[in-house]
């Protein structure tokens, strides 16, 4: 039997209309991405992107959006992308375009991308902010994001001392 391998494109829906985030779903961005590609590529591209193709992850309120297709073709995806000008559910359309951040191999590598992209977007709120308000706010969230992999590995560590320690 045949693995077949897949890559995983993490993109970011920007938009100017903040209703545009809460109102898609899985469906209207699936849809979105089929007809990019069948006007990019034609029926040979489409054919090709859309034997595997799944949105695996969708978050309405970042706009995050983790596609996946095979990995012999995600260029023609990659490439049809941009080509996304609106986003259509419920017979409205909302304006908007897809920025790809990252391309993976795996889930967990988009992920850890994300996470990082996430921490750089905080830092650059930190930097722009106007009151101290807003400061402490963004400040909190940071070590938040921080802490909680120190406290991991502090955990996965202390249970490797635990182990030891047993085994004495």
């Amino acid at each position: 039997m045949v693995r077949f391998k897949h890559r995983y494109l993490l993109c970011e829906i920007v938009s100017e209309d903040p209703r545009c985030r809460q109102c898609i779903d899985e469906r209207a961005v699936g849809a979105a991405a089929k007809d990019a590609v069948a006007r990019t590529h034609g029926d040979y591209g489409l054919a090709c992107c859309f034997i595997a193709f799944t949105v695996k992850y969708l978050n309405a309120y970042t706009g995050i959006v983790l596609l996946r297709c095979r990995k012999d073709f995600y260029r023609l995806l990659c490439s049809a992308l941009p080509f996304i000008t609106y986003l259509e559910n419920r017979n409205q359309r909302y304006s908007c375009f897809f920025n790809t951040l990252h391309v993976g191999g795996t889930i967990r590598t988009c992920q850890k991308f994300l996470v990082q992209y996430n921490r750089k977007q905080l830092l650059l709120l930190l930097h722009n902010c106007t009151s101290e308000e807003e400061r402490q706010s963004i400040q909190k969230s940071l070590l938040s994001c921080c802490l909680k992999e120190v406290e991991e590995e502090q955990s996965q560590s202390g249970d490797e001392e635990d182990d030891t320690a047993e085994t004495d």
